[in-house]
């Protein structure tokens, strides 16, 4: 700002605009605040003529270049934007004249307008948007399918907008994005999906929409790593409601967790923690090779996160098979819990602990 305005506006001490100007005896203006620090240091002269001041001296303000400062600083200041109507926004993502560049330019300001607060998020979801931005996501138009995933991601951070969303049917549209999305519209639909499936009942809605997890369990397989990454916290999110657990190891979901397990995927070891709560994925990962390996390597080696569900997990196979936890006892995975009880977290500390009782067990047999 100050290198825009007139340099008689600045002040020749400091040179920043000046906020309180006076005049000296000398003829010169100088912002009060920068020549009183001049006098309290002892001088006695004008800073730009050296010329003696009056003792003691004066300091007259000037009230005519105060008022000239002031209005063209008020001229100079940008003027703030205008809110832009949601109605307007939405006509335009619903008109048949409207061109490409015009509905991706709606929905960036419509996401922005969801960023702002929740009052905002629930006008939004009343007045129109919902509707007219899932038509996009089922468009095939690959930047108007990402961009309006990003708005309903931002919309679904309000609960009653999360059950609003699913009441509108969104899920359907989700899916479709989840099997055909283009860019980034597939990583993106998994996320709306964990967002949504936040609330207890969008758990079941979602659970058993036809190929909801099927299509996360796909993109887990074929997804590239951030896709993997969304699709296993979308699981994980979902399998809190056991329901969905059995429909996630119908839909194949063990190999292929077991797998991104293998690759580092500590998401994928939190589903297999879940999973493991049935039988049916007991007797699933109990048949694949190498199972017990992969669950020690991460045990040994992996995130605090990825140890404390590789652990649960060992422990529900464990129990449930005694030559599993025979297998565990030669691989040395006792001991390994016993120092495991001096980790700093302390849900490792507990799974740890619970991994050695059942083993204590194995071992008196």
């Amino acid at each position: 700002m100050a290198a825009e305005l007139p340099d008689d506006f600045k002040c020749p001490i400091s040179l920043e605009i000046m906020s309180d100007p006076v005049i000296l005896s000398s003829g010169h203006t100088f912002d009060r605040a920068s020549i009183q620090r001049w006098l309290d240091a002892g001088h006695r002269s004008c800073p730009i003529t050296k010329l003696p001041l009056s003792d003691p001296p004066s300091l007259i303000p000037n009230h005519a270049l105060r008022s000239l400062i002031s209005n063209f600083t008020l001229l100079s200041l940008p003027k703030p934007p205008q809110t832009p109507n949601p109605q307007s926004l939405i006509h335009l993502l619903t008109s048949r004249s409207s061109h490409l560049e015009q509905k991706l330019n709606s929905l960036d300001q419509l996401t922005r307008l969801c960023k702002r607060d929740s009052s905002i998020r629930h006008r939004l979801a009343e007045s129109g948007a919902v509707s007219a931005v899932l038509n996009c996501i089922g468009s095939g138009e690959p930047g108007l399918q990402e961009k309006s995933l990003h708005f309903v991601l931002n919309l679904s951070l309000d609960d009653d907008c999360k059950v609003g969303l699913v009441a509108e049917g969104i899920v359907g549209k989700i899916v479709y994005a989840l099997h055909c999305g283009v860019g980034d519209s597939r990583a993106v639909a998994a996320t709306v999906l964990t967002s949504l499936a936040v609330l207890e009942v969008n758990k079941v809605t979602i659970g058993s929409y036809p190929d909801a997890i099927s299509g996360l369990v796909s993109l887990l397989q074929i997804g590239n790593s951030r896709e993997r990454k969304e699709a296993a916290t979308a699981l994980f999110t979902l399998c809190s409601f056991s329901d969905n657990r059995i429909r996630a190891i119908q839909s194949g979901a063990v190999p292929i967790l077991i797998q991104n397990a293998d690759s580092g995927l500590d998401r994928a070891v939190e589903v297999l923690g879940l999973l493991a709560k049935c039988k049916l994925a007991r007797d699933e990962m109990l048949r694949f090779c190498g199972f017990l390996d992969v669950l020690i390597g991460i045990v040994s080696n992996g995130s605090s996160r990825g140890v404390q569900y590789a652990l649960l997990t060992l422990s529900s196979l464990c129990c449930y098979n005694e030559k599993m936890g025979l297998e565990a006892l030669r691989e040395g995975l006792f001991e390994t819990c016993v120092a495991l009880l001096e980790d700093d977290n302390e849900k490792v500390r507990r799974n740890a602990n619970m991994l050695i009782q059942i083993l204590q067990g194995k071992r008196k047999i």
